[in-house]
């Protein structure tokens, strides 16, 4: 049985530990790999796991501890899991479909070789589903994801399994991408913390485009703090990708702003979104606690009108068209009808129809510059909605616009389409049937070390959620 007190150590405890002697590396992989044993059966957050090799792995760390090694790296000996989307030399890596299944890359992407760099150990890959396209993390390879906190719920999608990992105490730390969301909906719906940085900031080189304008790595975490190391430890510069960042952002020690200089922006429905009453009322007491606590909060209008969603879907739908429609032929009897939809819908759309959606980029930044000008962040729900069903074929449907109002549970992948601009999701409690709510903070363009400093607020101050029943 799993040691639970270790298993959910924050990632910069475990490290600290290490670099005291404290605990071995070995101890902590061990650990982590009997957690897995534990809880993955039932909800499937692993699509591989490297046991032999995460020993060995460790076994080596704990050498370059006992023999007095100069400078260790901030996850020194602290067990993390990559997404079954970035490549990992020697060890297939699916994308979650059946076109990929005996893929095995020759070298490993960017981010999975800072992270070993860092000292961290990989302890395995973690479920996404197809092409990393879908609220839910349920793919025709490896099948449905589930909630830690209610199996029958999903844990969304697309670095599902990252986030039940965490949130189980598998890894302290898990890598995630985010084109729509993908890394801050399974934050908020399994409890979290999730962190989309700003464009460039993590090297992207996984995709088949240098030059994508929307996609994001980024760290889930159980902690605030874990994600700043996260982000320490794999921020570029970095020739391997043409956009990343050409200065890194000093991120050496934890990061805490003054809750009394603090100016946030409150909107709750993002003027079209309709959202639950237990999210609206999380968000409200987020709000009033910050206030309480002496941070200046002002309710805003940023005046979205429900078709950005739409529009970002154009975005989606050309990306997998242009990177994936060429495996139809072969394997799309294999696929599922949703990525055979957005390919279908890609290769229809016209260039025109896909240049304009650069309009619709510019009014939002025009709409929301202001407002990031005058506060530190922008606070709104990450999910309009508690975590829907765990499988695609029985959720509930969402109707779009209706009466006026947007429903839809995302209101991550409009954040996406103001890409500079770092997001995070925080939890900020339960709702009445005890599932996680995320609070979303969006930050000002490429200052992801002040977001994460007002997210450190956040978390000192709002109640935690505690750990999942499973």
């Amino acid at each position: 049985m799993a040691d639970m007190d270790l298993a959910f150590l924050p990632a910069g405890e475990m490290a600290r530990r290490v670099a005291k002697r404290e605990v071995s590396p070995v101890e902590l992989v061990d650990n982590a790999l009997e957690r897995i044993s534990e809880v993955n059966g039932e909800l499937n957050a692993f699509c591989f796991v490297w046991d032999d090799e995460a020993r060995e792995q460790a076994r080596v760390a704990a050498g370059g501890v006992v023999d007095g090694a100069a400078s260790l790296g901030p996850l020194h000996g602290v067990p993390i899991a990559l997404k079954d989307t970035t490549p990992t030399a020697g060890h297939t890596t699916t994308l979650g479909s059946h076109a990929f299944k005996d893929w095995v890359p020759t070298v490993d992407g960017a981010i999975a070789r800072k992270l070993r760099e860092a000292g961290a150990i990989v302890v395995g890959k973690t479920t996404t589903p197809e092409f990393a396209h879908a609220l839910t993390t349920e793919s025709p390879l490896w099948g449905v994801t589930r909630n830690p906190w209610s199996p029958d719920r999903t844990t969304g999608g697309s670095s599902g399994g990252s986030g039940a990992a965490v949130a189980t105490g598998c890894v302290p730390l898990a890598e995630g991408s985010d084109m729509g969301g993908s890394v801050r909906i399974p934050a908020a719906w399994c409890g979290i913390v999730g962190l989309k940085p700003g464009l460039g900031r993590i090297p992207m080189d996984v995709l088949p485009g240098l030059f994508d304008s929307i996609s994001h790595h980024g760290p889930l975490a159980r902690c605030v703090d874990d994600a700043r190391l996260f982000l320490q430890a794999t921020q570029g510069p970095d020739e391997a990708d043409i956009l990343s960042q050409p200065a890194a952002l000093d991120l050496g020690s934890p990061l805490m702003a003054d809750v009394k200089d603090l100016r946030i922006a409150v909107s709750i429905d993002l003027d079209c979104w309709a959202v639950e009453p237990d999210v609206e009322a999380a968000i409200r007491a987020t709000a009033d606690t910050l206030a309480d606590a002496g941070a200046r909060v002002t309710e805003v209008n940023p005046g979205f009108l429900g078709n950005e969603e739409t529009e970002w879907n154009k975005l989606w739908e050309v990306f997998m068209a242009a990177y994936y429609g060429q495996h139809v032929a072969e394997f799309g009897d294999m696929m599922t009808n949703d990525v055979l939809g957005l390919i279908e819908r890609g290769n229809a759309m016209s260039a025109v129809d896909y240049k304009q959606v650069e309009f619709t980029r510019t009014r939002m930044w025009n709409q929301i510059s202001p407002i990031l000008q005058d506060h530190d962040v922008l606070l709104c729900p990450t999910m309009a909605t508690a975590p829907v069903t765990a499988s695609i074929a029985t959720r509930r449907s969402f109707s779009g616009m209706q009466d006026g109002r947007l429903h839809s549970p995302d209101m991550t992948a409009i954040w996406n389409m103001i890409s500079p601009c770092p997001v995070m999701t925080v939890p900020c409690g339960p709702d009445s049937d005890g599932l996680p709510i995320g609070a979303q903070l969006i930050g000002q363009r490429w200052r992801s070390d002040h977001l994460l400093s007002v997210g450190a607020v956040f978390e000192a101050l709002i109640t935690p959620i505690g750990r999942p029943p499973i």
